[in-house]
């Protein structure tokens, strides 16, 4: 009886184990960073689960760009590594790319060039087939609300309208995981209403990382934040954790304890 028992118990503990795994997208292991004597990133490690929304969030020079650029294959580590599903950012960075729509601080885009057609560009070089092209990029605009700017040049545009023309380009492709730094930059008050209902629409199909320096922004959008401060990690938890564990109310408050700031 008892090792029928030890045998169900073993079953029971496998398929947690093979439940875990799949549910991982994303793990930085021990993932460090020099640059020269300076120390980017120290040893940082963190899982992000499949359809998850995280928040990277720190001061500047906390580390989150940088990491970012090692994740989507810009830097290389100096020690550690990243995980996408079975891959290994030192050794499958190609497979990984195929994987990551990425959205930098500031969007690279071409403001000659009217909307349309540079969704079209990207979509070439995302290598979407011509089959498929033209009903994507009508289903980008339909979600990132581009619809009435796609005749127009993209230097015509308002910041909010071209940043969603970056998150568009993030999605050309149909990428598992969005990679968005400092998304609502910039933008007035309706326009970071507008990007976080984007980015929350976007989150129910996929899984995405973003930084952003306003708080109450990630607090509305994201399921879990992880906070840097000097290349290392401080707090991994939800906001509503964090706030319980602090007894303190304002998440802004809980930052500024976590890191430097207090």
């Amino acid at each position: 009886m008892i090792a029928v028992l030890t045998a169900i118990l073993n079953l029971i503990e496998l398929k947690m184990f093979i439940f875990k795994q799949e549910s991982l997208m994303i793990q930085f292991i021990e993932l460090s960073k020099n640059y020269g004597d300076v120390k980017a990133l120290k040893n940082v490690s963190f899982e992000v689960k499949k359809g998850e929304i995280l928040g990277l969030l720190g001061p500047n020079g906390a580390g989150k760009t940088t990491t970012y650029r090692i994740l989507t294959g810009y830097l290389k580590p100096t020690s550690g590594t990243i995980k996408v599903k079975d891959y290994d950012v030192n050794e499958d960075i190609f497979e990984i790319k195929k994987m990551i729509g990425y959205l930098p601080e500031s969007a690279p885009i071409y403001k000659d060039m009217l909307v349309y057609d540079y969704l079209n560009y990207i979509a070439d070089i995302r290598k979407v087939s011509s089959s498929r092209k033209l009903s994507h990029i009508k289903e980008l605009a339909d979600i990132c609300r581009l619809n009435n700017v796609m005749h127009k040049t993209i230097d015509e545009l308002s910041k909010g309208y071209r940043q969603r023309v970056g998150i568009a380009h993030a999605l050309m492709g149909d990428p598992d995981i969005l990679v968005l730094d400092e998304p609502t930059s910039g933008l007035d008050p309706n326009q970071i209403v507008e990007t976080r209902e984007i980015i929350r629409r976007i989150g129910k199909e996929k899984t995405i990382i973003f930084s952003t320096h306003i708080l109450s922004e990630a607090e509305a959008t994201c399921d879990r934040v992880v906070i840097m401060d000097e290349g290392e990690i401080k707090a991994d938890d939800t906001i509503e954790n964090l706030k319980k564990s602090t007894n303190e109310d304002k998440f802004e408050n809980i930052f500024r304890k976590i890191t430097r700031g207090s």
